[in-house]
């Protein structure tokens, strides 16, 4: 084996009950290398580095790494053989401090046995220097937000001075300003030799940031190209990934904008957002950006009664109405799909079919219990209707991929028949061939006189999905672009506090 091979895996098969996750996958991570790994949800890509890091073992095939065949029994052998995993959905204890869950297992301590804390948040600083991060090393985890969250992740995953990086999704919840940082950070481990396997559904950062790429496809290999090849773009790479050609990636706009379905005015949370005044009319899809933490999602959920606002009136087809908690939203028709599906949106243990119907039981009922056989048909319907893989309703919506748990946690809310539906981060952590899915059926969704507010944090996608784009900084609206005035650098340079 070549000496500068730090990973090989060869011949890996993979077979769960009733399913081959894995068939005959072989690859390479170079020392030294940033090695993409793209693919659609449910190709593989998870098994895979759940195999390299040894939470699951394979059913056949080898594992090399650096230079020796082994296996990973466990997550810790992987780790002390010096693979680090950075998981997409944060693997923190929310009731620990920064410092102690960069360095749980690993903590200082005096001679007396008690933990040296100087000594902890001393190292902790200087970590989270390297990240040019100002989070306090004793600051409990639950009380920073997702991308503070996920900067001790990344932070835990740097002190462990590890071979071989694993980073699965890491900037889907951290701002433009934090991704530069860490990939200033990838760039310099790579100098050092570090081998980095980075796993992204955004092929921007895949071309700039990856020397290879490999594909994979419903648990198949399909290529590994160097990203610097003739034949590496996105068209290639795409078709490699979903097994079509994808065109016109963005539905059309709405060439006819309706009347005003819902107004809002003053809206305010004290010291969270302020003086919130906007509109939606029907037959347009109408955008919230900014930066993370610019007080999109935050505005929404107060707008909504799922947080406390200090102020506002909301006025649905000209009437005022009150919203003083979620389920007086929900019954005005206004329904928030959270960008949380793991943690606020899905009940991940329990089945689709229950899922998909938890919104909207009321009208289900046959006296004072469900009924089931119109339970089955409403989960039915939408699952059709949003093309949802599933072999079984009755299956738990954890068994599924991460696109189709987002068409389930969208299904569950359509089932509520909205007359508004704001969604947050819709395509956050899905392949390509299901945002597409998703950015048609927001199209036809406005089409047929559904309000749809988008949050996102994906330029390309507000400006290629809305008819008209908000712009938040620090808690304000600042600016507000429709037609060709939505262009990605204006709506950027906005965004951050800048103005023309």
């Amino acid at each position: 084996m070549d000496d500068n091979v730090l990973l090989k895996v060869e011949g890996i098969i993979r077979d769960f009950p009733g399913t081959r996750a894995l068939s005959d996958v072989t690859f390479e991570v170079k020392k030294g290398e940033i090695h993409g790994l793209i693919g659609k949800n449910g190709a593989g890509k998870s098994t895979l580095m759940n195999i390299i890091s040894g939470v699951v073992q394979p059913t056949k095939g080898k594992i090399f790494f650096n230079g020796k065949e082994t296996v990973f029994t466990s997550p810790n052998k992987a780790q002390n053989a010096g693979i680090s995993f950075v998981h997409q959905e944060l693997s923190l204890c929310p009731n620990l401090s920064v410092a102690e869950n960069i360095f749980i297992g690993r903590l200082p301590k005096k001679k007396s046995g008690l933990i040296d804390r100087q000594k902890l948040y001393k190292d902790c600083r200087e970590i989270l220097n390297k990240l040019k991060s100002e989070i306090v090393p004793w600051k409990r985890v639950n009380e920073l937000n997702v991308a503070q969250q996920q900067i001790v992740e990344l932070a835990k995953s740097l002190s462990l001075k590890s071979k071989l990086l694993i980073f699965d999704e890491p900037t889907s919840c951290i701002t433009k300003n934090e991704a530069d940082i860490l990939f200033e950070i990838i760039d310099n481990l790579k100098k050092t030799g570090i081998g980095i396997l980075y796993i992204s559904h955004r092929l921007t950062e895949i071309f700039d940031h990856c020397d290879r790429i490999t594909v994979l496809r419903d648990g198949h290999l399909i290529t590994t190209v160097k990203t610097d090849e003739q034949d590496a773009n996105f068209d290639s790479l795409i078709y490699n990934m979903v097994g079509r050609e994808i065109k016109n990636m963005y539905a059309d706009k709405s060439t006819v904008i309706g009347d005003e379905l819902l107004r809002v005015e003053g809206l305010k949370s004290e010291g969270v957002f302020d003086d919130m005044n906007f509109n939606l009319k029907q037959g347009e899809i109408l955008g919230f950006s900014g930066l993370i933490g610019a007080g999109r999602t935050e505005a929404m959920r107060a707008l909504c009664g799922i947080d406390p606002k200090t102020r506002g009136d909301i006025f649905l087809h000209g009437n005022k109405i009150e919203i003083n908690n979620y389920s007086d939203a929900i019954k005005t028709g206004i329904a928030y799909v959270t960008e949380d599906r793991k943690n606020c949106g899905l009940f991940l243990n329990l089945s689709i079919l229950i899922n998909v119907s938890a919104a909207s039981l009321y009208g289900l009922k046959n006296g004072l219990l469900i009924d089931p056989l119109e339970e089955e048909k409403l989960s039915k319907k939408f699952i059709k209707e949003l093309n949802v893989k599933v072999s079984d309703l009755h299956h738990t919506v954890n068994s599924l991929s991460g696109g189709n748990q987002q068409k389930v946690l969208l299904a569950k809310w359509l089932a509520s028949n909205p007359k508004i539906i704001i969604m947050d981060e819709p395509t956050k952590g899905i392949d390509i061939g299901a945002k597409v899915e998703i950015y048609r059926l927001l199209r036809d969704l406005a089409d047929s006189g559904v309000g749809v507010i988008m949050i996102s944090s994906e330029l390309p996608e507000i400006v290629g999905v809305c008819d008209r784009v908000v712009v938040m900084h620090e808690g304000k609206i600042i600016r507000e672009f429709n037609g060709d005035d939505i262009q990605e650098q204006t709506i950027m340079m906005y965004g951050t506090g800048k103005s023309a």
